[in-house]
């Protein structure tokens, strides 16, 4: 699955304004003597959660970019080495086959909006994979299956049940997480013996170019998945689009034994 750098440009703002800063201080104490450190970066699109994340961390560090898409890589890439103290590499590929060896060195792991695509086999090797290697793990902003509208009203619950259903499709034989993907990292991460802390991550949209884009997208894929909801799609997009919604994500903190 691939993003058009449009809309990843159009969600960074409320990526940035959702992500939990209390995680961050808790990986920043940890971390405290890693000089440079070594970050890599799982599914990092254009770089928004570097551009993010860097600059909190501060110090020395040095930037490994994982993705499909060498067009977002590039992107990435440039974006990154701008920043003050920061280097950066890129790496194209299918990181879910990504091993303990393969980051070994790393001081931190990240991704932002990735874990909802993976499967649970590929949750708990990633888990374990980081645990092994001795890496703590910030993943952010995946998806916990709830939206709140204000105002609400009822088509809203079978809207969001059947944009949950498509999100656990089985895509090429893989049987996607989606908004389950938050408690089997927890759970994947506490089985290897890692210590887990979550936060919440939400969302707080109105009005406007995102919550339109975002919208669109997600009652076209509740259609999709439930085509009954097709002749209601039209006036309820309509209606949705002049509401409030809070998009509801978690963030998770996996400290392995020995950092």
């Amino acid at each position: 699955m691939t993003f058009a750098p449009e809309w990843l440009a159009l969600r960074e703002i409320a990526d940035a304004q959702a992500r939990s800063t209390e995680l961050v201080e808790i990986v920043r104490e940890t971390l405290v003597n890693r000089t440079p450190l070594t970050i890599r970066d799982l599914g990092c699109g254009t770089g928004s959660m570097g551009r993010w994340l860097a600059g909190r961390l501060g110090g020395a560090q040095h930037w490994v970019l994982h993705d499909r898409d060498p067009r977002l890589l590039e992107l990435a890439e440039a974006g990154m080495s701008a920043l003050p103290g920061v280097t950066a590499e890129t790496r194209e590929g299918d990181l879910t086959a990504l091993t303990a060896a393969d980051l070994a060195g790393a001081g931190l792991v990240t991704c932002s909006a990735l874990l909802d695509l993976l499967t649970a086999d590929e949750m708990n090797a990633l888990a374990a994979a980081c645990v092994e290697a001795h890496v703590p793990a910030l993943f952010t902003l995946s998806v916990a299956g709830r939206i709140d509208f204000d105002p609400a009203e009822p088509l809203d619950a079978a809207f969001q049940d059947a944009f949950n259903a498509h999100q656990r499709r089985v895509v090429d034989g893989r049987r996607l997480l989606g908004p389950d993907a938050p408690a089997a990292a927890e759970e994947a991460f506490a089985a290897a013996g890692a210590t887990v802390r979550t936060a919440p991550s939400p969302w707080h949209l109105d009005a406007g170019a995102l919550l339109g884009e975002w919208l669109e997208g997600w009652v076209d894929a509740a259609v999709e998945q439930e085509p009954a909801l097709a002749a209601e799609a039209p006036e309820y997009l309509r209606r949705r689009s002049t509401a409030s919604a809070v998009v509801h994500h978690v963030d998770l903190l996996a400290l392995p034994g020995a950092v």
